[in-house]
């Protein structure tokens, strides 16, 4: 068992994984089935202040990292345009999020749709926050509880 002031060895090798896996996060976003909680913090990772696009982990990082290391799992595809990217993902985006709020109530696509922000604020404070609210909503019109 280790202690907690036991350093954690990676190789390059295992950074160069770490990049790869988080950007193989983004693919969810397409993906009906993904939690809008977790669409939303992929949405900010992606799209984040552009002050953080040089910090390790980042979107742009890891996008660097994938493809120009010799130890990525890519092969070499050199120097990407993260802003290419953004933009692919930005097109997609809204279609993304509304087949994963199509099973929600009207009410909620119109104001995930309204006001998104405000809702990955929500989501990004409780993740289950949405479902609660749903849920409240329909036990106050509900006549028989």
């Amino acid at each position: 068992m280790l202690n907690d002031d036991t350093p954690i060895e990676f190789s390059e090798e295992d950074v160069v994984r770490l990049h790869w896996w988080l950007l193989q996060k983004v693919r969810l976003l397409s993906s009906p089935g993904t939690p809008l909680a977790e669409k939303f913090e992929i949405i900010r990772w992606v799209f984040t202040d552009p002050d953080r696009d040089t910090k390790p982990f980042s979107f742009v990082n890891c996008l660097h990292v994938v493809s120009c290391s010799p130890l990525s799992e890519l092969p070499f595809i050199g120097s990407l345009d993260p802003e290419e990217l953004r933009d692919w993902l930005r097109v997609r985006l809204r279609r993304w999020l509304e087949a994963t709020i199509s099973t929600y109530p009207k009410w909620v696509q119109e104001a995930v749709m309204a006001n998104p922000n405000w809702v990955a604020d929500c989501l990004a404070k409780n993740p289950q926050w949405l479902n609660e609210e749903v849920k409240r909503h329909s036990e106050r019109n509900d006549l028989f509880s």
